[in-house]
């Protein structure tokens, strides 16, 4: 075992041989937004978000389904077809699954990929003087909040699906495929940005400073987050985290809110070398991967994680 539960990573990984490893995770949860194909593929693209934040390639996946023993199976048939479209993508075999009756629907994926037991990028790994890189941008979780109370505008609501059934694919292929000095990696997802940076912080024994004004929000996450849709993943994200955390004067309460916003399918967090950053951010973007960089890794020390404007 290289990589278990220690450091509360993205993915098990396990080595087979010398030159092969496995990397294993799962991930499954209910609608989130109305169109059931859409509903697969997000599914899909998070749960295989953590086979690409460790580095690793995905290979194999079974479904998960729970769905109501009266709905119509043609819902499930386009959750399952919007799912296979994502594996497909992916280059993903879709091998098998298991199905039980539920009174809610829940749908997602056990994933299995390969990845090289030298080159696994997990969340233990920044070093000071490392700059932090983000994919993607913030706010689907409230963004996904508002569609479920009937109050997200229809261009917020093509954002944040555009986001979340974008596959971490390319993202993670540009960051492996060339020796650019990434030391540690992890996607961003249910525990918001503050969540998962103090998890990277904690599992490298390091401090990070986060700039809130380059962290990218997506269209509407302010109006959300003014109009009182916030998640209850949100507030209790906020509660466990916000201990280790020291703001700048001068950052919006609507900001703050936003750095705990759970996420589906979220950006990567890179941390990698000073000298490798602009590099490593031009060869992401020229991908097609919109990055930006929005802090840095600093010795350890108190606060865990600073936040400035």
């Amino acid at each position: 075992m290289l990589v278990g539960f220690d450091h509360a990573d993205d993915a098990g990984v396990y080595q087979l041989s010398a030159d092969t490893a496995l990397v294993q995770t799962v991930d499954f949860f209910t609608p989130i937004v109305d169109d059931p194909y859409t509903f697969g593929q997000i599914a899909a693209t998070n749960a295989l978000s953590d086979v690409y934040a460790m580095g690793g390639r995905p290979l194999t996946s079974l479904a998960l389904v729970c769905f109501p023993d009266k709905t119509d199976l043609g819902i499930l048939e386009r959750i399952l077809a919007g799912g296979l479209s994502k594996m497909i993508e992916a280059g993903c075999v879709v091998v098998g699954g298991h199905s039980i009756r539920d009174e809610e629907t829940k749908f997602g994926y056990s994933v299995t990929g390969l990845i090289h037991p030298g080159r696994v990028l997990a969340n233990s790994g920044a070093k000071p003087g490392d700059r932090l890189l983000f994919t993607k941008a913030l706010g689907t979780g409230v963004i996904s909040t508002a569609i479920k109370k009937g109050r997200a505008h229809e261009s917020w609501v093509q954002a944040a699906v555009s986001s979340m059934t974008t596959l971490n694919k390319k993202a993670a292929e540009v960051v492996t495929s060339q020796n650019y000095q990434v030391h540690g990696m992890t996607d961003v997802t249910g525990f918001g940005m503050i969540g998962h940076a103090r998890e990277l912080a904690l599992a490298s024994k390091v401090s990070l400073r986060i700039a809130a004004s380059a962290v990218p929000l997506l269209e509407g996450a302010i109006d959300c987050v003014g109009a009182g849709d916030v998640p209850g993943g949100l507030k209790a994200n906020r509660e466990f985290a916000e201990c280790v955390v020291d703001y700048e004067s001068g950052i919006s309460e609507e900001t703050k809110t936003l750095l705990f916003d759970p996420q589906t399918a979220g950006g990567l967090l890179i941390s990698v070398a000073a000298e490798d950053a602009a590099g490593l951010m031009a060869a992401l973007n020229g991908g097609g991967v919109s990055a930006v960089e929005i802090g840095e890794v600093l010795p350890a020390s108190k606060p865990l994680v600073r936040v400035t404007i």
